[in-house]
């Protein structure tokens, strides 16, 4: 094992994407990685980003990159419908592998692809950063130490806005089969953080709908046509028996953010934010039974595993992550969310869509 875990990145465009805002501040922050390659679709922005980056070597064909023996991890940061391939080839590679959630397009892709993991006995992690933020992690402390003793019941709502604010080169997330939707994404990462926090969906009952059915280009003024949901609503039963109720919802204005309260015998606890709660910091609030109002709950500092240089907002979760990936790969031990988790999640969602398709209730 190298005194630095060697990086490789697939989708390291200097200019957009995920990995200029998250995994390349975050990798160049902690002292434990070396990005040592990244990968674009062409020649000419992969040695522009290694340049930017300082990545040792820059390929426009991700194979390249996979056969070189100085790439200890590789990092699948491609738009959802393209994960399957290169996170499959570098799984054959016998890479350690961090690919973006969702994991897979579907769940047959996502399965697959665990498998794969488990047969190459290699280390995996998934994008699902929320369980490595502190709040949530101190939110789980608190409820595992019984803050609000028996949890009855659960709200969780996210509204976000953007509808219809959408590019050209954004627009193909209409398509529903292509994987990457308000059911995938939003709800995605809401619903694992709280059942990272809570535990399990024993049963779901669920409405699925798309209720903008076209999306206007802002950079072309085509109109397309949307398979995609923009509305989540979710009902259910966690496996420890309390009653949640979750809405998520991609509308065109004015997003009232994200909230997420747990009503227990013994008090109540909530979490805020203004949008995306995977994406940045939030405030844990708290109130027992005598006291007045909630109040901020300080997170405690040893739930932060990050140096002061990984910048705030998008990278820090994200470094949070790639921290804890390192320990487990020195130390063999499973990390989460593996692809593992990533299946769970993913079988849990194919159940909320069976719900809402059938009017049925269904178990994950």
């Amino acid at each position: 094992m190298p005194d630095k875990l060697r990086v490789g990145i697939i989708g390291a465009n200097v200019t957009r994407g995920w990995s200029p805002r998250a995994h390349l501040p975050a990798l160049l922050a902690l002292p434990e990685f070396e990005l040592a390659a990244v990968c674009t679709a062409h020649e000419e922005t992969a040695r522009e980003s290694a340049a930017k980056f300082g990545a040792a070597m820059a390929f426009h064909d991700y194979r390249e990159m996979l056969a070189q023996a100085d790439v200890d991890i590789v990092c699948v940061s491609v738009r959802v419908p393209l994960h399957h391939g290169p996170t499959t080839d570098a799984l054959e590679a016998e890479k350690h592998v961090y690919t973006e959630w969702p994991l897979g397009a579907n769940l047959a892709e996502t399965e697959e692809m665990a498998a794969l993991a488990r047969d190459k006995g290699v280390r995996t992690l998934v994008g699902l950063q929320s369980r490595c933020a502190p709040e949530y992690l101190w939110l789980k402390e608190l409820i595992a130490d019984g803050y609000v003793g028996d949890v009855l019941s659960v709200r969780l709502n996210q509204f976000g806005s953007g509808l219809l604010s959408k590019t050209s080169a954004r627009t193909w997330q209409g398509d529903n089969d292509l994987g990457a939707t308000t059911l995938t994404i939003s709800s995605g990462h809401v619903i694992d953080a709280m059942c990272f926090c809570l535990g399990e969906f024993k049963e779901v009952s669920a409405v699925v709908e798309t209720r903008v059915k076209q999306w206007p280009e802002t950079d072309t003024g085509r109109t397309l046509d949307v398979t995609s949901p923009d509305n989540v609503l979710v009902s259910g039963t966690l496996e420890g028996g309390a009653v949640v109720s979750i809405h998520v919802a991609s509308i065109p204005w004015h997003g009232s953010g994200f909230r997420l309260d747990v009503y227990g015998t013994d008090g109540t606890l909530a979490l805020g934010a203004a949008e995306h709660p995977h994406l940045g910091t939030n405030v844990v609030r708290g109130g027992k039974s005598k006291d007045s109002a909630l109040a901020e709950l300080p997170i405690p500092e040893r739930l932060t595993w990050v140096p002061d240089a990984v910048p705030e907002g998008p990278p820090f979760n994200v470094a949070q992550m790639w921290r804890r990936f390192g320990e487990a790969i020195r130390s063999g031990d499973r990390v989460e969310p593996d692809f593992d988790s990533a299946v769970t999640r993913h079988r849990l969602l194919d159940a909320i869509q069976r719900a809402s398709d059938t009017g049925e209730k269904q178990s994950p």
